[in-house]
């Protein structure tokens, strides 16, 4: 594991922690719309290492301990950091545009993040094959997740499916989308039809965006 990584899940399991066992830690630093509207833009950061419980929290690490070398061997260490934290912003603002007539609305985690990182990984590498970890005898191409798992997101918000932030997770696909273009734009030349295929559902989200937000 690069030592990057696995500074970020260090980071993420220590707040995290300290989160759940300090729920006023939790009300300072959570995404919230009503807050962030009002100044306390540093929640959109913050609210990116905090998680609802331990299982959320290991998805996210075990997601991307499985995904971010894959980025790293690619474009390196500075481009990773780039890709992570702005898809963790991305998340947040895509997230706030979508709930901006809810103040009430909050979030945690890393997800936003982590599918950035998800889909730079598939963007550099279409090829690649997932399995589902429950079904290992299932296999698939990459991109096929990173088209599927938007489109399941877009559905998923529109009609509040489970206690899921969707909004950020297609926020931080859209930034590892965008970044991993403008951080290593060969992959425009290298993957052309995959990128392409991968773009559909973004152009999508923005196409359909009035439809989606909450009145």
């Amino acid at each position: 594991m690069s030592p990057i990584v696995l500074i970020i899940i260090a980071a993420n399991v220590l707040v995290s922690f300290k989160g759940f066992s300090d729920r006023l830690f939790i009300e300072k630093n959570k995404f919230q719309v009503g807050p962030i509207l009002k100044g306390e833009q540093l929640r959109m950061f913050t609210s990116g290492f905090l998680h609802v419980d331990q299982a959320h929290l290991f998805f996210n690490m075990f997601a991307l301990y499985i995904f971010a070398d894959e980025v790293i061997n690619q474009v390196g260490v500075l481009k990773f950091i780039i890709i992570y934290f702005g898809s963790l912003l991305a998340g947040s603002s895509l997230a706030l545009s979508f709930h901006k007539r809810e103040p009430y609305y909050s979030a945690v985690g890393a997800s936003g993040a982590v599918m950035g990182i998800v889909y730079a990984a598939i963007m550099l590498n279409p090829s690649m094959e997932l399995v589902f970890i429950f079904l290992p005898v299932f296999s698939f191409p990459g991109w096929v997740f990173g088209v599927g798992y938007f489109l399941y997101s877009i559905y998923g918000m529109k009609t509040r499916l489970g206690n899921i932030g969707h909004s950020a997770h297609l926020g931080g696909a859209v930034g590892g989308f965008i970044l991993t273009l403008a951080l290593y734009p060969q992959i425009f030349l290298m993957n052309r039809n995959i990128i392409l295929i991968l773009a559909l559902p973004i152009i999508l989200l923005f196409l359909f965006k009035d439809k989606l937000e909450r009145n």
